[in-house]
């Protein structure tokens, strides 16, 4: 019988994800890299999720990839790196991501909760971006996520240091945007998933949280422009807006009938999602 390596509760709308398997500091394999994209499956095709939290059991979040040989392949045989399929599944959630980091993170421990809108962190955390000291290079889509978060100069730093780098700064780099008791950070990450799904109307949310990601690296404002009068223009006249309205008028807390499982609006995705290979 199979042992599962990731486990899913859902509480108040929040999914949380939790890496699970404390025996072995939360090893990352294929067998976690495919929970992990059907918990996100999941997340998006519920419309009772409204945000994830994604943390780990026992004393570490994730210690890295499982160490297990693999042939090199060929440039006509290009594989996916395991932990890009999955920091890109993160990346095109539909729901806010909230990582809370609850100790040791290296590896793709370090570059999984790149891609998450928040990073928790407890005071018992480190992050290792720890490649090069294992004659590798970074994975998991780190090289785009992380100079976006810290800035390129830190992210080499990090990068060719190969430290471990404490909670703290972690903190001051930008890299987390709290640090807490370990004992009190899943509260705080819940805290923070209520505050941001409260007021928001889900399919709005999930709008938002794709234009922000993938327009803040537009070349121009006028791709910003475009996509911003292409969703306003799509989301008038929607339930959710005369809601909105009818419950700012009446002064009191809206009640959004859409969904994101039915109601996202035609020029959605806007985008063409880029293939992988060498051609």
């Amino acid at each position: 019988m199979t042992v599962a390596t990731v486990s899913c509760e859902l509480q108040e709308g929040i999914l949380i994800v939790t890496l699970d398997r404390g025996d072995k500091l939360n090893a990352f394999n294929a067998q976690m890299r495919d929970e992990l994209l059907a918990a996100f499956d999941r997340a998006d095709a519920d419309d009772g999720v409204r945000a994830v939290i994604v943390t780990g059991a026992g004393r570490a979040f994730c210690a890295g990839g499982e160490v297990a040989p693999r042939p090199p392949s060929t440039a006509s045989q290009l594989q996916e790196d395991d932990g890009g399929i999955v920091t890109r599944r993160v990346f095109r959630s539909l729901k806010p991501v909230i990582g809370a980091i609850n100790g040791a993170a290296v590896g793709f421990g370090a570059t999984l909760p790149l891609a998450m809108d928040f990073r928790l962190a407890s005071e018992q955390a480190r992050f290792g971006f720890v490649f090069t000291g294992l004659g590798v290079v970074p994975e998991a889509c780190s090289t785009w996520f992380l100079p976006r978060l810290v800035g390129v100069s830190r992210a080499l730093e990090w990068c060719l240091s190969a430290e471990l780098i404490p909670a703290a700064e972690a903190l001051q780099a930008g890299l987390v945007r709290s640090v807490h008791p370990v004992e009190q950070l899943l509260d705080a990450a819940r805290s923070l998933a209520l505050r941001i799904t409260k007021k928001s109307a889900p399919v709005s949310a999930a709008l938002t949280r794709q234009m922000i990601w993938r327009l803040s690296v537009a070349e121009h404002p006028m791709a910003a422009h475009r996509v911003e009068s292409l969703m306003v223009e799509a989301r008038k006249g929607a339930q959710d807006m005369q809601e909105g309205i009818a419950s700012f008028l009446g002064k009191r807390a809206a009640l959004f009938p859409d969904r994101v499982s039915r109601d996202l609006p035609a020029g959605f995705p806007w985008w063409t999602e880029p293939r992988f290979g060498c051609e």
